[in-house]
């Protein structure tokens, strides 16, 4: 290894994390990370922590496919809903109140526990989090009242809100600056295979009760299987070597570090480039208040203004596929299927993007996908017949994951690392807020107004994602973590 690769000696483990002993340390680590060319050692990490992730995308888009199904279990009656029975009588449908427990899970782990990780490390937030959301997932799956059903959503959507602000702000930090927007296309195609998944076995288990159980439920059961899994991915993958550094946890940092070095160097047989220039974070506590002053003050409202509708308009969609197709006069039989066939592109647009990725400016691929949303999406209203609905529903699935891969990995660059996962805890926390509202209010929509008033909805949400990232949002592709946060 070359000399670039040696660390100052090892400082108190429990020195401050803002120290300008560790920011400086946490400066040497970053530039070594981000020198490191492409290597299978650090897309393995980028393909373990992606796996993780597909239990929360399968979690999270199995919502639109078991609706269906816990209505006709009777679920959504207002008996069966209890206190949220009430909504109906505000033209709010049952299955909004299923939506809005989801989404409202969400937003709580976000705001609530999104600086866990900026505590406690990346890594233990990452497995705990989804093991949390398996017990409570295989609980929800066994529920017999719609209130039952909406209170242990609630808690598995804890538990994700939590995983998602995590998994973003690991892999901004564990890839070099020039590969982070493949990295995050690559994570989201893994993320998105979850949702054909979800999508056949909707189609071939909802409408039907095998062996007694109703269909939906093992569509729920299936998902809670994420525990099984995680202690082989929680060996697998180091803690953030740029979390250790900035924490005073220099011995640790630099052991990774080094692990890391001594593989890829091992891998390519090559001597590794010097790292360039350092670039030291300034020496802040990394509390929550400074998203809100200057310099950060900017992105946290721009990113919390456009996280607020994006969500409208991916989750107003996703979650809402076969209900749609049903609202405009198609059996859920067949809704299902349609629904299977406009799933199965969602890999595509992520992996499609891993051409373009660091190649377009991340503010301009966000603007040009809400574009296409809201066009697609209109187009989509104004169909009745088979092949152009699954067509446009195809074309509004990939400009949502084309906005998709390419904000996660905007907004966790936007911020520094001794604030990164509290900032997007909260920024993403509002699309949390707004999908749950988005539930409500596309329930009331569609059951009062139908599709087309659904998505002028969308449409307008849209307007507002490029008002805000086209006049606001900065420019950070080919950028450090570290010259970004300046």
């Amino acid at each position: 290894m070359n000399a670039a690769a040696t660390a100052d000696p090892p400082s108190n483990p429990n020195q401050p994390q803002g120290s300008g002993r560790s920011a400086g340390n946490a400066a040497e680590i970053s530039a070594r990370l981000d020198r490191l060319p492409p290597s299978r050692y650090v897309w393995t990490m980028v393909l373990l922590l992606s796996l993780g992730g597909m239990f929360e995308f399968y979690d999270l888009f199995f919502t639109a496919y078991v609706i269906p199904g816990m209505g006709g279990s009777g679920l959504f009656t207002p008996q069966s809903l209890g206190i949220f029975g009430g909504l109906a009588r505000f033209g709010v449908a049952g299955a909004g109140t299923f939506v809005f427990a989801t989404f409202a899970g969400l937003y709580v782990g976000a705001i609530v526990f999104g600086s866990a990780a900026d505590r406690l490390g990346r890594r233990v937030i990452f497995v705990w989090s989804l093991v949390g959301y398996s017990i409570a997932t295989l609980i929800l799956s066994v529920q017999a009242s719609g209130f039952g059903a909406d209170l242990w959503r609630f808690i598995a959507g804890i538990a994700l809100g939590i995983e998602l602000v995590t998994i973003d702000t690991y892999i901004s930090e564990m890839i070099p600056a020039r590969e982070r927007g493949r990295a995050f296309a690559a994570n989201q195609f893994v993320t998105f295979c979850a949702v054909p998944i979800v999508a056949l076995l909707g189609w071939l288990l909802v409408p039907y009760s095998p062996w007694g159980f109703d269909g939906w439920r093992w569509v729920v059961l299936i998902g809670s299987v994420g525990a099984i899994v995680v202690f082989w991915i929680q060996r697998r993958v180091p803690e953030s070597p740029r979390w250790l550094a900035r924490h005073g946890h220099e011995a640790e940092a630099e052991r990774i570090i080094s692990q890391i070095e001594t593989a890829v160097a091992a891998e390519l047989k090559i001597d590794l480039p010097e790292p360039g220039p350092l670039v030291v974070e300034a020496p802040h506590r990394g509390n929550l208040s400074e998203i809100f002053q200057p310099p950060y003050r900017s992105r946290t409202i721009m990113m919390s203004v456009f996280n607020f509708f994006q969500s409208m308009g991916f989750y107003g969609f996703a979650s809402w596929v076969p209900s749609l197709l049903i609202a405009k006069g198609i059996h859920i039989t067949t809704s299902f299927e349609y629904s299977f066939i406009i799933a199965a592109v969602n890999p595509l647009s992520p992996l499609l993007g891993t051409l373009i990725a660091d190649k377009m400016e991340r503010k301009w691929q966000i603007v040009c996908a809400a574009i296409c949303i809201g066009v697609f999406g209109m187009a989509f209203s104004q169909q009745n017949t088979a092949v152009l609905l699954i067509m446009l529903g195809i074309f509004v699935t990939l400009s949502n994951n084309w906005m998709s891969f390419a904000y996660h990995g905007y907004q966790a660059e936007l911020f520094p690392t001794r604030i990164r996962s509290r900032a997007v805890g909260f920024v993403y926390s509002w699309s949390r807020l707004s999908a749950a509202l988005a539930g409500l209010i596309i329930g009331y929509l569609l059951q009062s107004f139908g599709v087309t008033a659904v998505f002028i909805f969308i449409a307008f949400s849209m307007v507002m994602v490029v008002c805000s990232i086209g006049l606001f949002g900065p420019l950070t592709r080919g950028r450090t973590l570290e010259e970004i946060s300046h």
